[in-house]
């Protein structure tokens, strides 16, 4: 692998997992070192992979919109990171993404030209609406 960059080395591993037959997978930030539209095509191919096989696969990731693309269901982790923790779920992807935002007090819109989540501004009008309705999570 020396000659490769560490996205393509990334997707080299992510590819050999998802190539080797299993009924679970667990994929920890597998779109490190990737850019913006290459992490969207590896969503894609881990929804489609995990779909076509009928299989279970977790993804850690810290990016909202690669999980809102991969995922049917969440789990929400709450806690001290480090300290102490608590974990619920799997919700629905709507309901999971509410408790977890709900509980960082921000709320997202999506973007009605691209689909994309958009952070709402604190205190702006999209956001004290969301939080009234209880809508963390377009």
């Amino acid at each position: 692998f020396p000659s490769l960059s560490g996205g393509e080395k990334q997707l080299v591993l992510v590819a050999a997992c998802l190539g080797a037959a299993s009924d679970v997978y667990l994929l920890d930030e597998p779109t490190a070192y990737l850019d913006v539209e290459m992490r969207m095509r590896v969503a894609r191919a881990i929804r489609e992979s995990t779909l076509k096989r009928g299989s279970v696969t977790f993804v850690v990731d810290h990016d909202i919109y690669f999980i809102d693309l991969v995922s049917d269901a969440l789990m929400v982790f709450e806690g001290e990171p480090g300290v102490r923790g608590t974990a619920s779920g799997p919700y629905p992807m709507r309901e999971g993404m509410n408790r977890f935002l709900r509980g960082m007090g921000i709320t997202f819109r999506r973007d009605p030209s691209t689909g994309r989540p958009r952070i709402n501004k604190l205190g702006s009008r999209m956001d004290e609406i969301q939080k009234k309705r209880g809508e963390y999570y377009y």
